[in-house]
């Protein structure tokens, strides 16, 4: 079937049940919560991605958090991964405000879209290989909408693979060696700018792997490349 637009993609994804496991973790996660947010309803379903369908920007992480998006039905919103994310993107310009806590909280991107390489969370935050090439097809749909990408930030190891072999798979770019994983990683390839960085995961900044000033730098970089052009 040929998708025409990011809304379809979105429609399609939410009613996935292609991984028995990650179906049975997110709903079970969604049923017995966390007491912080005992109160809450869970979202429980896959995360589409969202943002400007404009974009020239995109953001690959890895998947949603079992009491973030999980909880909250938007990638990258209710937790310190969104936090640390959503600073930095209004620091440079892609974002309104500085902070997302809901589907409803009046958050917009402009030039940027958000999404994932794995559209439900999975347990321990590790996703088997066969569910990524089982969510890979969301991904390659929403590359082919994106015309007017020109940078790509893979958040995470996973998240820049994920990009790389996407982009790859649909034609757009060619490389010999895949282009190593480092933060700040900078790779221009057939005219697309891929840029890596460390998750904003508290892994990683509570132990002060990354910084603020670390984080910010990638999304320097991505607006003064898109400032250019």
């Amino acid at each position: 079937m040929r998708v025409r637009t990011l809304r379809e993609v979105n429609r399609r994804l939410l009613a996935c049940r292609l991984c028995p496991r990650l179906v049975e973790w997110r709903e079970k996660v969604a049923r017995e919560k966390v007491r912080r947010y005992a109160d809450e309803i869970y979202w429980g379903r896959p995360i589409p991605g969202f943002g400007d369908p404009r974009a020239r920007l995109l953001l690959v992480g890895l998947a949603p958090a079992a009491h973030g998006g999980n909880r909250t039905g938007r990638m990258f919103t209710g937790d310190e991964s969104g936090n640390w994310l959503f600073r930095a993107l209004h620091t440079s310009g892609f974002a309104n405000q500085p902070h997302s806590t809901g589907r409803e909280d009046g958050l917009c991107l402009e030039d940027c879209y958000v999404t994932a390489t794995l559209r439900c969370a999975p347990p321990g935050n590790k996703p088997l290989r066969q569910e990524i090439l089982q969510c890979r097809a969301y991904l390659l749909e929403e590359v082919a909408l994106l015309r007017r990408i020109r940078v790509v930030v893979g958040l995470g190891r996973v998240g820049f693979d994920a990009a790389l072999g996407a982009y790859r798979q649909m034609g757009k770019i060619q490389y010999r060696r895949r282009p190593p994983f480092v933060h700040g990683g900078v790779y221009g390839l057939n005219g697309l700018l891929f840029l890596s960085s460390f998750h904003p995961s508290q892994q990683n900044t509570f132990t002060g792997k990354l910084t603020e000033q670390m984080f910010d730098r990638v999304f320097r970089i991505a607006r003064r490349e898109l400032n250019a052009l």
